[in-house]
């Protein structure tokens, strides 16, 4: 079964929970990236993008600045614009996007080719350095940015240019006598050619894809031999001593078992494989990919629907170890398994999928960016205690604070255009059946059999439970409507115009048979509870977690003082809810509990001395808005207070 999603343009989200988010990234986010782009924020790290193409077209002198990949920053941002756009029509910006795409088109190279850093710096070394060069990993976020532009504008300049691009890569590239047999260090191209694909209807771009996927991991190591060149550009020093693994090109791609590498690179490779098998309905590379979904959610993802355990090259590490005060856990990792979730639940119709993907969107997808839109986390620990994150320890990427802009800026401007796209989330079709995959307020018009119906729904959720939806414009011959049905759902039950709903449950999904226009209300149960890690996550023994529906709480010093090691929690006790207006309105948890009294001689490190316990209560909020209210320590899994029974 594989299910279509619903285009953005049809889609339009008026929610509670997340109007705060989305609106935000045209009202603040894009200006404020804008600036960054432009070098306008004071105190931030320069970005420089926006000058490197005005030397790569000739319009100023000066030398390249920042990193290989510094092209992706201006073109996330477009991307974004793009998603905007599709939803909402503003007239400002896209003057301003279509101004950035004649500079674009101004510094593309005669062939086609487009990449301000080997245009500038290394024009005679194109293609020459496929491991750290990142040159086909800007050319997917470059593409992505024009498919995204064009569906939200009708614009052609920029497709018209990407076309070109893509198409002097298809020569480039493929197997065969005079084609270069490599592929890209850094993912990306792969999704990137299936979206062109899919836009314009030219199958190369897809079979360029699935040669990159098809190739990688083949016979000699691409990398390594390109290492052993005289001419080799050594640009990253954590490359030496290069293990395939760190870029998934260890073994061919349908043979790969388990979630290896860069966390990133990994998830953006496994979303192409997902795209690859269903296009071509490839059992072997569906295989796999189901493979490595298990292997990484059931033993590699940490509670919050983050990966990448390793600082030190951000990386997957090995089973259960799931660390969480020096983890990595990178925002465009999350962003990553969300649409890798997002295709491998659109190809089975299978809605535990969209259980990870709604987890890593509540909570580290949001906390990657403050609720004024203008500070961002690039790594998301879930324990952080402010004095120990120094420079070169082992703590020395987690930040305690979110920044206002980073020399490697991929996170924030992927915030945006995931924030910016969250409609694609949402709906798909197939056949005569609407799926709704997440919960969020709005009205679109859906195409379903032929017939446009308008689907409404309104909720307040993940604060309350109830999901109302109404559907317009059924025809005679009816429609099928299938809802997911959450992991964390109890009692899930549905009313159909007020009386008793039928309905079957498969695959997570509840399916109603729809033959008239109707309202069906969903309801089901989803306290807040505490749960516990699998023994063998050693982080986490004898520690417990707040969870309530999809979100992830957390303690803050602000809250609950500093010290928060010495909070214990009694879990025998179930957590009371609260709705708060600081936050933006949340519902805030509390625990009663006992605290490890702090009366020690602070030049004793160590005594054979009783604890002294004094008995408190704690609040937790909601991890996705740590950090919002001021610099503090904050953690996510709390010592547990045992009781054992004596007797057993």
């Amino acid at each position: 079964m594989k299910l279509e999603p619903v285009e953005l343009k049809r889609i339009t989200i008026d929610d509670g929970f997340w109007n705060k988010h989305v609106r935000l990234v045209r009202e603040v986010i894009l200006p404020y990236q804008w600036e960054a782009i432009n070098d306008r924020i004071p105190g931030a790290q320069s970005s420089h993008c926006l000058e490197n193409f005005k030397i790569a077209a000739g319009m100023k002198d000066g030398e390249y600045y920042g990193a290989v990949f510094q092209d992706t920053d201006i073109a996330k941002w477009l991307e974004a614009v793009g998603f905007t756009l599709c939803t909402q029509k503003d007239e400002e910006l896209e003057k301003t996007a279509d101004e950035v795409i004649d500079l674009i088109a101004k510094a593309q190279c005669p062939d086609g080719y487009l990449n301000t850093y080997f245009t500038v710096k290394e024009p005679e070394k194109r293609w020459s350095d496929l491991c750290e060069g990142h040159e086909l990993y800007t050319a997917g976020h470059m593409i992505e940015a024009a498919v995204a532009y064009y569906q939200g504008t009708g614009k052609r300049k920029l497709l018209d240019c990407i076309i070109r691009f893509a198409d002097l890569i298809c020569r480039v590239f493929g197997d065969g006598e005079g084609k270069n047999g490599g592929y890209p260090g850094h993912q990306e191209i792969e999704l990137a050619l299936v979206k062109l694909y899919r836009v314009t209807g030219d199958r190369k771009y897809l079979d360029t894809a699935k040669g990159f996927l098809d190739r990688r991991g083949v016979g000699e190591n691409c990398f390594l031999k390109e290492r052993r060149t005289g001419g080799y550009m050594r640009l990253f020093p954590e490359f030496e001593n290069y293990d395939p693994r760190y870029s998934q090109s260890h073994l061919p791609v349908r043979m790969q078992h388990t979630a290896e590498g860069h966390a990133v690179r990994a998830a953006y490779m496994y979303s192409a494989m997902a795209d690859i098998a269903g296009e071509y309905q490839d059992a072997l590379l569906f295989d796999a990919c189901e493979r490595i979904w298990n292997n990484m959610v059931n033993r590699r993802m940490y509670l919050t629907g983050s990966i990448g355990s390793s600082g030190i090259l951000e990386r997957f590490t090995c089973d259960y170890d799931l660390p969480n005060s020096c983890n990595y856990s990178e925002t465009c990792a999350s962003i990553g398994l969300a649409m890798f979730g997002m295709r491998m639940g659109n190809l089975t119709g299978d809605g535990k999928y969209f259980d990870v993907v709604e987890r890593a969107l509540y909570n580290t997808v949001l906390a990657g960016v403050a609720l004024d839109g203008k500070s961002f986390f690039y790594v998301n620990p879930l324990e952080v205690w402010p004095a120990a994150c120094m420079d070169r320890t082992a703590r020395e990427h987690v930040k305690p604070v979110r920044q206002k802009w980073f020399g490697v800026a991929c996170c924030p401007p992927n915030v945006a255009r995931t924030l910016a796209s969250l409609g694609q989330y949402l709906y798909a079709v197939s056949g005569d059946e609407i799926y709704i995959h997440l919960f969020v307020s709005g009205e679109s018009r859906i195409v379903v059999g032929g017939t446009e119906v308008r689907v409404r729904v309104d909720t307040r959720f993940p604060w309350e439970n109830e999901i109302r939806i109404v559907f317009r414009g059924i025809p005679e011959t009816g429609i099928r409507a299938a809802v997911r049905v959450p992991e964390y759902a109890a009692q899930f039950r549905a009313e159909k115009d007020g009386e008793q709903a039928d309905f079957q449950v498969e695959k997570q999904y509840a399916h109603f048979r729809l033959t008239r226009d109707c309202e069906i209300r969903i309801r089901f149960d989803s306290p807040a509870h505490f749960v516990r890690a699998n023994p063998r996550v050693r982080a986490d023994a004898g520690k417990v977690a707040l969870v309530r529906g999809p979100l992830v709480y957390c303690l803050e010093e602000v809250d609950n003082g500093d010290n928060l090691s010495s909070v214990f929690a009694d879990t025998q006790t179930a957590p009371a809810e609260r709705q708060l207006s600081e936050l933006g309105g949340i519902v805030a948890l509390y625990f009663e509990g006992k605290r490890r009294k702090d009366n020690w001689d602070e030049e004793t490190l160590y005594q054979d001395r009783a604890i002294e316990w004094e008995d408190a209560s704690f609040k937790a909020v909601p991890y996705a808005y740590w950090n919002n209210r001021g610099a503090g320590e904050m953690c996510v899994w709390i010592k547990e207070l045992l009781k054992i029974d004596s007797a057993v």
